[in-house]
């Protein structure tokens, strides 16, 4: 145990208020009998953690332990818990105008879609807002059905786009499934996964970090790339009708693991997907605003131009909110009925949205995230080099996944026992981090974007000690 005394968490001069309110005996009780049962289910540790306060990339717990959280909510805390900046924004909106409706004309409305257009390259103009990302998908589906008059919609094996009902066929893990008819015409096709996929080698992707298979394509060429778009190619040709609606693709899996495809695969989808009569729909729920690093969004790092973008989590730095960005085009087509959303655009909303914007740019946090995001890929390198249970490493930016497998040889998943020892005695140490994988095999590291060089080294320290104190035990 001495080794854990001695990694020491940073300090923080924000002090956190002391709890007074309900015993974690009677809150674990009300969870079982009133809250959603799903919750009790998707509660991640054997020990709960009991949430109390958060001040930018802290959590403090009801008995006052204090936790990094690199996990933001799942990548939805962009700048900070409780930014003092966008808090301000916030309170100031909620004693001048709580609700009104996009029936009216607004300030804040405007000033943020305005602000939120500046964003993005001609001609992606038109902005609708909603509340979250699934319903941001879910509309994503029904404008590019109309808008292109054809049906059929294809994601990527293990992508994830939403829970609801039209959007769990978009989204390909066997978890999130039910057994009922869902998200009629969707289509996945193989994730170009140049880890776990068939094809990959050693310059595929565009992460500080490659993978360790080995690769002996000339420069300039790529047999991984070519044979996943033969993939695509093969899905055109058996599964779906001539033309299709849409391509949806995340420009890096979230849930699914942090999973990256080889460089050039979306430009050369997006071509077959257009010569098909589809529109391409870039997913930038997790990938957006900043955090890849070095871009604003996921999409640019492929240099591409989507028809539509979907956004929610960091949008609002964890205010529920979300956005399909699109064309005058295809807006127009979208006029044929009435789209109407009670909450979409709500002024709280879009005060506490346009603080992010402006907060993001005054806190450099894309730049933070593209400095320690690489720094942490690479030191997270050198422990694959030292443990044959880290497989791969991957990311950009702090959208960051870490595979783990029962041996490089086979880079078959680690046991979902082995994952969640690991994962509890990382938060037992202060450090709060996710999971993802279709098997649950991949560490997610998605931290509130303000996050430090000296936290980095932390939680290096705590994830070096759990794999070792794993392998110890094994």
């Amino acid at each position: 145990m001495h080794i854990a005394h001695r990694i020491k968490m940073p300090q923080c001069n924000f002090k956190a208020e002391e709890y007074q309110g309900m015993s974690k005996e009677r809150m674990m009780e009300i969870r079982k009998k009133h809250c959603n049962p799903m919750t009790m289910k998707v509660t991640y540790y054997k020990k709960p953690v009991f949430i109390h306060q958060g001040y930018m990339q802290w959590l403090w717990d009801v008995d006052g332990k204090r936790y990094l959280d690199l996990f933001a909510g799942v990548a939805t805390v962009s700048v900070g818990h409780c930014h003092p900046k966008v808090t301000a924004a916030a309170v100031q909106q909620l004693k001048r105008l709580w609700h009104t409706t996009n029936i009216y004309v607004y300030p804040p409305l405007h000033e943020y879609c305005e602000k939120l257009a500046s964003y993005f390259p001609d001609p992606l103009k038109v902005i609708y807002l909603t509340n979250s990302g699934s319903e941001a998908n879910d509309l994503a589906m029904l404008m590019a059905r109309l808008h292109t008059g054809n049906f059929d919609i294809i994601t990527f094996r293990g992508s994830y786009h939403g829970g609801s009902p039209q959007t769990m066929g978009l989204t390909s893990n066997a978890a999130y499934k039910y057994p009922i008819a869902n998200g009629l015409g969707c289509t996945n096709t193989m994730c170009p996964d140049v880890f776990r996929g068939p094809w990959g080698g050693s310059h595929c992707r565009d992460s500080p970090v490659q993978t360790i298979r080995e690769c002996s394509c000339a420069q300039g060429h790529c047999m991984a790339n070519e044979q996943y778009i033969g993939q695509l190619k093969e899905t055109f040709a058996t599964s779906v009708p001539s033309r299709i609606a849409a391509f949806f693709g995340e420009p890096i899996q979230g849930v699914g693991g942090a999973v990256q495809y080889p460089k050039n695969y979306l430009k050369e989808a997006y071509k077959l997907v257009r010569e098909k009569g589809g529109v391409c729909i870039a997913d930038e729920v997790q990938t957006g605003f900043g955090r890849t690093g070095s871009h604003f969004w996921g999409f640019q790092g492929h240099d591409v131009i989507p028809d539509m973008v979907t956004m929610a989590k960091g949008i609002g730095n964890g205010f529920p909110m979300g956005a399909v960005v699109t064309t005058p085009e295809i807006a127009a087509s979208f006029a044929k009925g009435v789209h109407f959303n009670t909450f979409g655009g709500n002024p709280v909303a879009c005060a506490v949205a346009s603080s992010v914007l402006d907060t993001i740019t005054e806190d450099n946090t894309q730049q933070i995230s593209l400095d320690v995001g690489t720094y942490l890929m690479t030191e997270l390198a050198k422990l694959r080099e030292k443990y044959e249970i880290i497989g791969d490493v991957r990311g950009k930016g702090l959208q960051i996944g870490v595979e783990m497998v029962k041996d490089k040889a086979s880079r078959e998943p680690l046991s979902p026992e082995a994952m969640n020892e690991i994962f509890e005695d990382i938060k037992d140490m202060g450090v709060l981090i996710g999971k993802g994988g279709i098997y649950g095999q991949t560490f997610r590291i998605k931290p509130p974007m303000c996050i430090s060089m000296e936290d980095a080294d932390f939680f290096m320290a705590v994830f070096n000690k759990s794999i070792h104190n794993y392998m110890e035990r094994r």
